[in-house]
């Protein structure tokens, strides 16, 4: 028996395909700086670096929230709620560093985007437990 779980599928898939046009950046600027391990001299190829290890970093993790709460019959709107913000937030993150290292406002976004998913998901879950202990 398969278990379904179409809107977590619908963010992984998603997600995953910015996962995938990262890390083809970060491997474009390998070529172009012929650097094979860290990222030599080549400040471009450090941030692009760093926002593919920053989505590797949280998104895994939010990602497995967003299926258990899938699973524990959270509302879809909810759901979509919080998957849309993850993308666009790592979106905004992505664009954010490209534009500048420093502050910029798609990093705020992305940066508030990606907490905001996890407390709300920190949250769903915590009231989930303490409503099964009631």
């Amino acid at each position: 028996m398969a278990i379904e779980l179409p809107i977590s599928m619908l963010y992984a898939g998603l997600l995953a395909l910015l996962y995938f046009a990262l890390a083809v950046v970060v491997i474009r600027l390998r070529w172009r700086d012929k650097v094979g391990i860290g990222t030599g001299t080549s400040k471009d190829l450090e941030v692009a670096v760093r926002i593919h290890g920053n989505f590797a970093e949280y998104v895994p993790f939010t990602l497995l929230l967003l299926v258990l709460m899938e699973l524990t019959g959270a509302s879809g709107m909810l759901l979509h709620a919080i998957g849309g913000l993850l993308f666009v937030a790592r979106v905004c993150h992505a664009i954010g560093l490209r534009m500048s290292v420093g502050p910029s406002w798609a990093r705020t976004v992305g940066v508030l985007g990606t907490f905001i998913v996890l407390l709300v998901e920190a949250g769903y879950m915590l009231g989930y437990v303490m409503g099964m202990q009631a």
